[in-house]
Order: structure tokens, then C-alpha cells, then sequence
């Protein structure tokens, strides 16, 4: 990693003489591997031969890993140079793991940095730096005391030029204490030329005489002569000055000069670096992988910790500083919103780590309080997170119930955070005896141990048990495992598991003894509070994780097992088998089948619902032995029997965890070796009581069994519609397994009509058990079609009611399921539409699809069955007329074209709700539609019913009904004079446009009424009629006066830019009053009319009498 700022001179002041221990100027490095040729004598090489140390490398190798070199300065009045030269050898880090933890994400390197998105793995910084180093790339080495220094080059790449970066690096007690390096780079870990540097001091560790040093001097003094003896001439003549300032101290600064007694001893670490990276990723919101970089650094603190080294706490101080610093908290407290769900993930990583922190069972006291003292000054800031979102303050104190007599003074405070826990585990220690022994020795045990009372140490086998508060148990697990204690952590995770089979089967007793008297009661409450699974310290994670890594011998295979949430490890089941049987297991036992009973038991557990999606289990379905069956069943009959302590009890609380995914799981893993069980357990979990309106919210009694504090709240929207995503699931999951059981298929459908209340979910599960009826590679499964077509007409009386965006896909896709299962299914659904479609749907989509030609030869039906099928639907077609005639009527009569009497019904129908239920649009319709079908008097018939409604206004000349009014006319001069004048007496009463009437006076007097149509003559050989007399005369008039009334209506608001428009309007008006015998007079009196009225409007008068006169 490179800093931006120069080394200081000198860490401390140093008057010993003469010492200059170093190492020789290093050649051009090979790839000599660690530990090899070049190690010192006596080291552990990957030779064969192995040479004893000597006492003086044992003695110095002790003393370089723990004492400051001040203090053996301080200690010794006179140490020997061959001493100071092994002291200062063995000070230097002789591993590479710990140089490419701090250059890397992780140990592995599998992970990219935290600059860039290059996911190549040889751009890493540790890889990168062991290749420039096998290839030769690290010059110039010098080692003088404590500073290691030299020159590694970048080489020459097509992109970028040759880079050569001067480097240093300090060290102390096998530790690198301070780096610089001149290439600029920024970032959390060592540069790659750090690393190369490194790397190079430990693979070759070759160490200059006192000669060859004061050679190298004398070199480097000849070389640089004139930057260096300047420099030399001024020191020596400010030391031969009694009064100069180097003079007035004792010794003299050596930037090689080991570690003071004050210094701490830890790796270096960037902390501006850590700090603005983290701020970084904080400001992108969980976009651009920032999720994923934090997660990293999580996982950077727990492998510090597993190192034990000091870091780990230090940068999860800096880390969580800097959480404390977003911004987005105040936002989200001052608006009463709560965080999202990945941030929340981050929070609870942030709170489980500080628990294993202070859990650390080496901690030292005057540590821990200075931990707590940070934590409860986090835990007062305003704007510090709750541990349970919005309900932060209704969980009880997690260390209650420790054996120790752990801390059991819950203070009232008004929330509790995500530090709370860690704060209370402050309280733990690891003093208690049982405790000590059960992490000491895999021997533990006690088989003359008979006590069967709740708090018994041991159980039945005589193993020991550990009874503690699960989360805070499985914390103390996984302080063992991130602190470097994994056999440990593996004993106290198995008397954990111990403790909670033991606990699984005393509530299966106690709750057989109580069952009347529970179910008697018909309601239950949420047993555990806090579930082990979604629980932010993930107890069954731990416990799975340390179980199956336990396991871990070599590589990982293909061959996954079980995955839960936040339980990133995935272990080889090969692996795990090859593991010899421990004394920590029982007969017939292994890790991996103790840990997928765990995950079963946790995943088991009635608790209730979380706020938020990231809580939900994920699972992988594991290939399943004799042994593993065997659990799966006990676990699975434990289920079902254990009433309120399992999430699959016969009576759960309503907020409980719905089991939905759990149960498929189950299902899936049981069905091939257990099929009733499977069943069992899959129908028991399609409840979703938290819908259910008569749920009762809880027996909030809290009798000694029961453990219930959790508040009758909903879930979000969002939870609950993903809940019944799974629940659907689970459903399509069995239908598809039932295929061609009609027995079970006939379970299932009765389970998934009463559990499962969302239309949309009901309708893909009718989608799903048709396509699984209907596949191409097998005769249709008529048993599932009629399930899909029972699930389908559930959806119609669903959504008959209400909105549905779908619903049309809907009813179309039922007629599709109910052609296929045959044509009583479409005969039966026609009978009983008025159960399961509106009058429109009925007639538009379901009879028109049936009636059509591709419905008949999809069915192969004979004469007679099309005659029935067509006689349901015009049954159907008149019956919707009758309930909604104004949008069924035009397809009633559709419908009913080849049926006489059917058709007459229809027309009937229409004529009697056209006086009232039906709209002047609907009947011209419907009167377009009968004179295309050849019957002009009933199309002039519904015309002038439709006329009886119509009203348009004098500005109304773009009215969409008046095409229907010019048809009507042209339909009513057609059929004769008698019909025109019973038409026109409507028209004049219907429309007030004035060239709307205009245009209905000049068609009327082109052609002879009677003699237009092509059905009648093709010459006019009649008289055409007069406008003197009626009933055009009447027209006439209308016309003229609505010509009069909407000059006046359009005079009113004019403005000049109407004026020409105006004009116009004048000059068609002034053709209609010439129609009549006197217009030119009454044109001539109504323009001297406008005249005198509106005399105001002179520029407009003027433009009249220039156009009229």
C-alpha cells in the first residue's frame, strides 16, 4: 500500500556505536520459493535435510518476535554485534500469509480489489507482486537495521510505459510496521511492489558482513560524491561545534533503528485509506457492488481476527466509524423510514462482529472495557440503528438466561441497537467450568449422569450439554472459530446441537402431554421470539458452518450439500465423509449429517415474521444417504407433532414464518424415499394464517411453556407478496409430483382452494397443471386438466367482482382449458356464466370462441353436438341481452343469425331497452348492423329511437354522432317520402347546428325520396320535393334559424382573428336562406340586423358590407 507522505527520519533516537547490522545489495531476484535455498540455517526448508538451530537463532528468534529492540538496548549494557545481527534477521515476518492477507481481499486472492472492477485474478496485488518478483523485476535491496528498501520496476506494457518505484518498508517483532512507495497508488492493501519487496527479504534472506557493509558505504559516497559529502561536511562541522543544536542531544536519529518500548506492535494499516473507501461504498447506496466490497471487508476483519492480530478490531473501529458518519441515518430517522434491507444486512454483519470481538476468550480486560466504553458511546448517538428496524425496543435481553449468572439487569432503554448485544456480551466470560471442559477435551463426558431436569449438564449418553440463550451460544462459537480456535469452536458447536436435540424432544413430550388442552383452546402464540434463522447473529449458520468445515480435507468437489443464508462456505460431501469418525460423534454419526439436522431444526422453528426479504432461508438440495433419510423423517414427524414449537404444529400464531420454502424442500427431498410424509408435510405448510381474517392474533397469556411478547402487526406489502410467491410454489411444486394420482392431485386442489387467496397466484397455478397436463411427449392427463380448469373457474369467481388488469387473458385461457378437457367442460361453463363472467365477456369472448370454426374442429364434433353447443350459446347470447342489452345486444343478435326465432328475441329485447337502458350510439350501431343485414325498416326503426336521444348543440359541428344523423336521413329519403317526414320532425328537434341541418337540406333535395338506394331504381324518374311545402319546408326553417341564432352565439365572444372564419360562415348561410322563395329579403334584414346591433364592431361591419352589401 503507498502513502502519500515521506518516512519520518527516525522512530527514536539511537547512541549505541557501531551498529550498522544490514544486508548485502540483492541481485536481480529468482523465483526461489519460501523457505529455500536462501533461508537461514536451521529454518525450515523445503530440503530434506533439516540442520538444528543454533541456541544463539533460537534465543534470538524468541526475543526479535516479542521485545522492542529498545528494551534489549536498555536490558544489556553491551550486546554483541553477532547477536544484534539474528535479532534483526529474525525480526523480519517469515511467512507469507500474513503479507498477502494485507495485500489481497482474502488469503485465497479469489476476490478483486477494492479499485476497479477487473475481476482477473492475476491483476491482485499479491499475484501481481510474485510475479514481478520471479521475473526479476526487484533490484537495489539494502536492509540497514530495521528499513528494508529498494527498486522494483513495472515492466513495459502496450498501455503504459516503463515504471520504476523506489520502496521501503520498516518492520518490527515479525511485523511490517510502516511502507511508502513511489507509484501512487491508493488503496486498503500493499501495493504490488510492497509485496514483491516483501517477498523478496523472505524467500531470500541473505545477510551483509559489517566489511562489506562499510564497502557498500564507501561505494555509495563514490558514487554520489557531490549530493552526498556536501551533506557529510555540514554534520561534521555542526558536531565540532560545541554550541550546535545536534550537540544539545544525547544519540542521534536512525531510521533503522528497531521499535521503541512505547511503539505499538501491529501490521501496518492504512486508516485514511480504510476510512474513505468505506465512505466510498457507503455513498454509492448498495450500487456498483458496493454491497459486495463491504461484505469484503467483513470478511478482511474476520480473517485479521483469525490470525489474531490486532488489526481486525482496528479496522472494524474505523469501519463502523464511519457507518455511524452516513448521512442517510439522520435522513431516515427525521422521515420515519426505515433503512433498506441489504443495509440492514450490513448493520447486522457489523453488530455480529463486534459481538465476536468481545467475546474473544484471550481478551484482555483493560481491552474489553475499552471496547465497551466505544460501543456505548456508538449505542448513544441519536441516529444508531435499532436491532429489529422499527420494533427495536420489544426484545428481551438476549444474556438473561446465561447458567453463568451473566449480567441480568435489563436497563430501560429506549431502544435497543445494533450494539446492545455486543454490549451485553461484554458481560460473558468464559470462567464457568463446565464450559472450560466441554472446549478443552473431546474425552467429556459423564455417563453415570442422570439428571433429567431442564437445566441438566449432561444427557442421556452422558455428553455434555451447554445451556445458554441459542444466539448468544452460537456467538461464543463463532468468537472461537474467528479467533484461530476451530477444534474448539467444534466442541462447544456440538454440545450446542446436543442441547437442542435434547430440547426438540422434551418439548415433543411436554406437548404430547398438553395437546387436548392446546388444541382445545384453537389458537396458539409464537414460541421463540427471535428465529435462529434470519437471527442477525445467524446461530444456525455458525453452527452449520463450523460443523461442515470441520469436515473440510481437501479441495472442494462439485457435490454441494446444504446452503443456508449468510453461510457462505459450501463444503464437499466427499470431503466430509472421508473425515475419520471423532469421539465427538456418536455412532453411525458425521459432521455433515449433525449439521444439515441443525439447519432442519432451525428451519423448523415457529417464530415470527420478519420485516424484511433477506431473513428467508435459501436452500440447496443435498443427495440424501440412509442416515441423512433418517433424519429428514425424525425431523419431519417432529414437524408435524411438536405443536407450537414447530412451524408445521397443527394450530401456529398467525405471524409466524410461513414454512412454504422449507416445506418444498422437504417435499423434495422426501418424496422419492417417503411419499406420504412428503405430502404431509407440504399440505400442513400451504396455510398462510396471516391472511386469514378470522385468525386469532395470539393467546398473549404467556403460560410457562410459551414465550410470547411480539405485537399483532401485518407484513409489509412487499414481504407478503413475495411469501406467496413461495406459497405458490409449494403448490405447483405437489401438482406437478401428483401427476396422474387423482387421489392426491384431488388433495392438493381442495389444499390450494382453501390456503391460497391471490387470484394471480391461483391463476399461474391453473397455467402451471395445464402445461404440465398438456406436455407434447404424453397424452393429456385429463385428472390435471379438470384440476386446471376447477382452479380456472375459481379465478373467474374471484375476479368477477373486482379490477383485474388480467382478466381478460384470464377468461380467454379458461375457454383454452375447457376446450381441452372436452365439450361438456364449454357447455357446462355456458350454463353457469353468471357465476363466472360479466354479460360482455359471456357474449364477446366466451360464446364467439365457442361458436367459431377453429373451436368445432379443435373438438371434432358431429352435427348434432355443434347444434347443442351452438343452442348453449345463443341461450347464453339472449340472457346477456336481457341483463346488459347496451353492450350485449350486438352480440346477441350476432349470435342469433341463423336462428329465426332466437334472432327475433334478440331484435325484441333491443327495442325494448332502446326507450330507456341504451345510448343514441349504441342503437345507431346496432341499426348500421340491421341494414347490413338486409333489414332497412328495422335499421330506420332503431334510427329514430336512436334520434330521440340524440342533442347537438350549435357549435357541435364535429360531432362524432353526426355521420349516424346524416345516415339516418340518407336511410329515411331512401325508403320513401313517408319515412322522410316522419324523420325530419326528429331531426329538427335533435340537432341545432346550423350546417349540420344544411348539409341534411341539400342531400334531401338532390334526389327523390324512395329512388336513392341501389335496392329500388337506378333512375330518377319521380319528382323531387318541394322546399314550400312539408316536410322539407320545416327544414328549411330549422335551418335558417339556426343559422340566425349561432351567428348571434358566435358574435358574442368574436375576436379578429375569427373575423374571416366569420365571413365565411355568413357566405355558406346566405346559400341556405336562397333556398327559400323570399331569402333575399330575409338575408337582406338579417345583415341589416347585424348592422345596427353590433354597429361597435366596426372593422367586422366593414368586412360585411364589403362581402354582402
Amino acid at each position: 500500500m503507498a502513502e502519500r507522505v515521506q518516512q519520518p527520519p527516525a522512530k527514536r533516537l539511537c547512541c549505541r556505536p557501531g551498529y550498522n547490522p544490514a544486508c548485502r545489495q540483492g541481485q536481480r531476484a529468482g523465483g526461489v520459493l519460501c523457505g529455500g535455498a536462501g533461508s537461514a540455517p536451521g529454518g525450515s526448508g523445503n530440503g530434506k535435510t533439516h540442520n538444528p538451530e543454533s541456541l544463539l537463532d533460537i534465543a534470538a528468534r524468541r526475543v526479535a518476535e516479542k521485545w522492542p529492540f529498545q528494551r534489549v538496548e536498555e536490558r544489556f549494557e553491551r550486546i554483541p554485534e553477532p547477536v544484534q545481527r539474528r535479532i534483526v534477521y529474525w525480526s523480519f515476518p517469515r511467512s507469507e500469509k500474513e503479507i498477502c492477507m494485507y495485500s489481497s481481499f482474502n488469503a485465497g486472492g479469489e476476490e478483486s480489489g477494492t479499485s476497479g472492477d477487473n475481476n482477473d485474478e492475476t491483476q491482485l496485488p499479491f499475484l501481481r507482486g510474485v510475479t514481478l518478483l520471479e521475473g526479476g523485476w526487484v533490484d537495489n535491496v539494502l536492509q540497514v537495521g530495521f528499513h528494508l528498501s529498494g527498486t522494483v520496476t513495472d515492466p513495459a506494457t502496450p498501455s503504459s510505459p516503463e515504471l520504476v518505484c523506489s520502496v521501503s518498508v520498516s518492520f518490527d517483532r515479525c511485523k511490517i510496521t510502516a511502507v511508502t512507495c513511489t507509484c501512487g497508488n491508493k488503496d486498503i492493501f500493499y501495493c504490488a511492489h510492497v509485496v514483491a519487496l516483501s517477498l523478496y527479504r523472505v524467500r531470500k534472506p541473505e545477510q551483509m558482513s559489517r566489511d562489506q557493509l562499510q564497502k557498500f558505504v564507501q561505494y555509495l559516497i563514490s558514487v554520489h560524491h557531490t549530493e552526498v559529502l556536501p551533506t557529510a561536511q555540514k554534520l561534521a562541522d555542526e558536531i565540532l561545534s560545541q554550541n550546535s543544536e545536534i550537540n544539545q542531544v544525547h544519540g542521534a536519529p536512525d531510521p533503522t533503528a528497531g521499535a521503541s518500548v512505547d511503539d505499538e506492535n501491529c501490521w501496518h494499516l492504512d486508516e485514511e485509506q480504510v476510512q474513505e473507501q468505506v465512505k466510498l461504498f457507503l455513498s454509492q447506496g448498495g450500487y456498483h457492488g458496493s454491497g459486495k466490497q463491504l461484505n469484503l471487508l467483513f470478511s478482511k476483519v474476520r480473517e485479521m481476527l483469525k490470525m489474531r492480530d490486532s488489526n481486525g478490531a482496528r479496522m472494524l473501529t474505523l469501519i463502523t466509524e464511519q457507518f455511524m458518519a452516513d448521512p442517510r441515518l439522520a435522513l431516515w430517522r427525521q422521515q420515519g423510514t426505515t433503512m433498506t434491507d441489504k443495509y440492514r444486512q450490513l448493520w447486522d454483519e457489523l453488530g455480529a462482529l463486534w459481538m465476536c470481538i468481545v467475546l474473544n476468550p484471550h481478551c484482555k480486560p483493560e481491552q474489553k472495557s475499552s471496547w465497551l466504553r466505544q460501543l456505548r458511546r456508538w449505542n448513544s448517538v441519536d441516529v444508531c440503528p435499532w436491532e429489529d428496524g422499527n420494533h427495536g425496543n420489544e426484545l428481551p435481553n438476549l444474556t438473561h438466561s446465561l447458567p453463568q449468572g451473566a449480567h441480568g439487569n435489563q436497563e430501560m432503554r429506549p431502544h435497543r441497537t445494533v450494539f446492545t448485544r455486543a454490549i451485553e456480551a461484554c458481560d460473558l466470560h468464559w470462567q464457568d467450568r463446565h464450559l472450560q471442559h466441554i472446549i478443552a477435551s473431546d474425552l467429556y463426558a459423564n455417563y453415570c449422569y442422570h439428571d433429567n431436569q431442564e437445566g441438566s449438564l449432561f444427557d442421556s449418553r452422558g455428553w455434555p450439554l451447554w445451556h445458554e440463550h441459542v444466539p448468544t451460544a452460537c456467538a461464543r462459537v463463532d468468537a472461537l472459530r474467528s479467533h484461530g480456535y476451530p477444534r474448539e469452536a467444534l466442541r462447544l458447536a456440538i454440545a450446542v446441537v446436543n442441547t437442542l436435540r435434547r430440547q426438540q424432544q422434551r418439548q415433543l413430550e411436554h406437548f404430547r402431554r398438553h395437546k387436548k388442552e392446546l388444541l382445545h383452546k384453537g389458537h396458539t402464540s409464537i414460541t421463540n421470539m427471535e428465529g435462529w434463522v434470519g437471527h442477525p447473529l445467524d446461530p444456525i449458520g455458525t453452527l452449520f458452518s463450523t460443523l461442515t468445515e470441520s469436515g473440510r480435507v481437501g479441495e472442494e468437489g462439485s457435490n454441494t450439500c446444504l446452503d443456508l443464508s449468510d453461510c457462505s462456505s459450501v463444503v464437499s460431501r466427499a470431503d466430509l465423509q472421508r473425515m475419520p469418525v471423532q469421539r465427538l460423534l456418536g455412532d453411525g454419526e458425521s459432521y455433515v449429517a449433525l449439521a444439515v439436522e441443525t439447519a432442519l431444526i432451525g428451519l423448523g422453528q415457529q417464530r415470527v415474521m420478519p420485516d424484511g426479504l433477506y431473513a428467508q432461508e435459501k436452500l440447496q438440495e443435498v443427495e440424501l444417504d440412509d442416515s441423512l433419510v433418517k433424519i429428514f423423517r425424525k425431523q419431519a414427524v417432529f414437524l408435524l407433532e411438536a405443536g407450537p414449537y414447530s412451524g408445521l404444529g397443527e394450530i401456529v400464531h398467525r405471524e409466524s414464518v410461513p414454512m412454504h420454502t422449507f416445506a418444498r424442500y422437504l417435499f423434495t427431498s422426501l418424496l422419492p424415499h417417503d411419499a406420504e410424509l412428503a405430502y404431509k408435510i407440504a399440505l400442513r405448510a400451504m396455510r398462510l394464517p396471516v391472511l386469514e381474517s378470522t385468525a386469532s392474533s395470539g393467546d398473549l397469556s404467556r403460560p410457562h411453556h410459551i414465550v410470547s411478547v411480539v405485537p399483532n402487526r401485518y407484513p409489509r406489502w412487499f414481504t407478503l407478496s413475495h411469501i406467496e410467491s413461495q406459497q405458490c410454489e409449494l403448490a405447483s411444486t405437489m401438482l406437478t409430483a401428483a401427476k396422474g394420482d387423482s387421489r392426491r392431485l384431488e388433495t392438493v386442489l381442495e389444499s390450494i382452494q382453501k390456503n391460497i387467496h391471490s387470484s394471480s397466484h391461483i391463476f399461474k397455478l391453473a397455467q402451471d397443471a395445464f402445461k404440465i397436463a398438456t406436455l407434447m411427449d404424453s397424452l393429456p392427463d385429463i385428472t390435471l386438466l379438470k384440476v386446471s380448469l376447477e382452479l380456472g373457474l375459481q379465478v373467474m369467481r374471484i375476479t368477477l367482482s373486482t379490477l383485474n388488469w388480467r382478466r381478460r387473458e384470464m377468461v380467454r385461457w379458461l375457454v383454452t382449458c375447457a376446450t381441452e378437457v372436452g365439450v361438456y367442460a364449454l357447455d357446462s361453463i355456458m350454463q353457469s356464466w353468471f357465476t363466472l363472467f360479466t354479460p360482455t365477456e359471456a357474449t364477446s369472448i366466451v360464446a364467439t370462441t365457442v361458436m367459431s370454426n377453429s373451436t368445432i374442429v379443435r373438438l371434432h364434433l358431429d352435427c348434432h353436438q355443434q347444434e347443442n353447443l351452438a343452442s348453449s350459446a345463443r341461450t347464453l347470447a339472449l340472457q346477456c341481452a336481457m341483463k346488459d342489452p347496451q353492450n350485449c345486444a350486438l352480440s346477441a343478435l350476432t349470435l342469433c343469425e341463423k336462428d329465426h326465432i332466437a334472432f327475433e328475441t334478440a331484435y325484441q329485447i333491443v327495442l325494448d331497452a332502446a326507450a330507456t337502458g341504451m345510448s343514441y350510439t349504441q342503437l345507431f350501431t346496432i341499426a348500421r348492423y340491421m341494414e347490413h343485414r338486409g333489414y332497412p325498416m328495422r335499421a330506420y326503426k332503431l334510427a329514430t329511437l336512436a334520434m330521440a336521444h340524440l342533442n347537438l348543440s350549435y357549435n357541435q359541428d364535429t360531432h362524432p354522432a353526426i355521420n349516424d344523423v346524416l345516415w339516418a336521413c340518407a336511410l329515411s329519403h331512401s325508403l320513401g317520402k313517408n319515412e322522410l317526414a316522419a324523420v325530419i320532425p326528429l331531426v329538427v328537434k335533435s340537432v341545432k347546428c346550423a350546417t349540420v341541418l344544411s348539409d341534411i337540406l341539400r342531400r334531401c333535395t338532390l334526389t327523390t325520396p324512395g329512388m336513392v338506394s341501389a335496392l329500388h331504381s337506378r333512375r330518377n324518374s319521380g319528382k323531387l320535393m318541394s322546399l314550400d311545402k312539408a316536410p322539407l319546408r320545416q327544414l328549411l326553417d330549422a335551418t335558417i334559424g339556426a343559422y340566425i341564432n349561432t351567428t348571434h352565439s358566435r358574435l358574442t365572444h368574436i375576436s379578429p382573428r375569427h373575423y374571416s372564419e366569420f365571413i365565411e360562415f355568413l357566405g355558406k348561410a346566405r346559400e341556405t336562406f336562397m333556398m327559400a322563395h323570399d331569402g333575399h329579403i330575409q338575408f337582406t334584414q338579417f345583415i341589416d340586423n347585424l348592422k345596427q346591433i353590433y354597429k361597435g364592431k366596426k372593422k367586422l361591419m366593414m368586412l360585411v358590407r364589403e362581402r354582402f352589401g
